[in-house]
């Protein structure tokens, strides 16, 4: 939305090297700028900080956005010295100090992406959704489908990791889960998607089928990760980063909700499709449980409900919102 209403702006993206590969030949921006947190946690990581903000000041930004308001970005944004900074007024770690402008969430419910998006219409910028944030990688989809969709296989994607413990379906639920989708459905397979450390608990479920139940934790680049989704039937979903990314490419989601408030991060316009209990202590939004009954939350979603709205999903296919094709 920037680039069509400045067409001839610079734009730079900051962020965690681990995520370029997310974001490397967007048309739209101009660089990107790899930020190391665990190097730059330490003295010896300080020299190429400094390299760093000297690098960014003398580029002499019109704007500095930092969506993250957090105080690392806000001391960076602080120190690049834009004509402009705008970010979010939240008073998590007193980032909006550094702010010239900071823009409040609506209501304590409005969605993480509405709040971006009023950074926007605040610069006066007019939103517009005719265009496709994830532009397919051609090359990398071919190669998967060659290897993985070659035969007709209809896939559903699971995600049983989460940065958070208590954001953990129990991976015996998603094991239950799997024999409860492939069941009458020959052509089905299951993908359990993750980073490496979430191998362990794609075990249990790839234990229930051997077959027809890949682990791919650790195993696909984040591209690859962004097509599989883009070729997949529906994704099964603790609240975690992917869940976005299958929202972003149009992948209809059924999120599993536990500690957090899907009102505020869950898929973008998929929100109707969010399971959660109902428990006083919802939504805790605490990283550790301590409710009597540790992890009740989880608990209570039963896989048998879960498949129900899975194959209710299935029906129809068609997400009801994603970026790029609401009008």
């Amino acid at each position: 939305m920037l680039a069509r209403q400045f067409p001839g702006a610079e734009i730079d993206w900051w962020l965690n090297q681990d995520l370029i590969p997310l974001l490397s030949g967007d048309p739209d921006l101009h660089q990107l700028i790899a930020f190391d947190r665990r190097r730059w946690a330490t003295p010896f990581g300080w020299p190429h900080l400094l390299k760093t903000i000297r690098q960014l000041r003398a580029r002499q930004y019109d704007w500095i956005l930092d969506l993250q308001s957090l105080a690392r970005s806000a001391a960076l944004a602080w120190l690049v010295n834009a004509d402009r900074t705008i970010g979010l007024d939240d008073r998590r770690e007193g980032a909006p100090a550094a702010y010239d402008m900071a823009v409040a969430r609506r209501t304590p419910s409005t969605h993480a992406v509405d709040w971006y998006l009023d950074v926007l219409q605040a610069m006066g910028v007019p939103i517009r959704w005719d265009f496709d944030w994830m532009p397919q990688r051609d090359a990398v989809a071919a190669s998967l489908r060659s290897r993985w969709f070659a035969d007709g296989q209809q896939w559903v994607v699971f995600q049983p990791g989460a940065r958070w413990l208590n954001k953990r379906w129990p991976s015996e639920s998603f094991a239950q889960l799997a024999t409860l989708l492939l069941r009458g459905h020959p052509d089905r397979r299951i993908a359990i998607l993750g980073g490496r450390s979430d191998a362990p608990l794609a075990a249990p479920i790839t234990a229930s089928d051997p077959q027809r139940c890949v682990n791919f934790c650790g195993e696909l680049s984040l591209p690859e990760m962004v097509e599989f989704l883009r070729m997949s039937r529906v994704m099964i979903t603790n609240d975690t980063g992917p869940m976005h990314a299958a929202v972003a490419v149009g992948v209809p989601v059924i999120g599993l909700f536990g500690p957090t408030n899907p009102l505020r991060t869950g898929p973008y316009g998929q929100l109707a499709h969010c399971l959660q209990a109902t428990l006083p202590c919802i939504p805790c939004m605490k990283p550790t449980c301590r409710h009597v009954i540790s992890l009740e939350c989880l608990l209570q979603l039963a896989p048998a409900a879960v498949a129900h709205a899975v194959e209710e999903r299935l029906k129809t296919r068609s997400p009801d919102h994603a970026y790029g094709i609401r009008g």
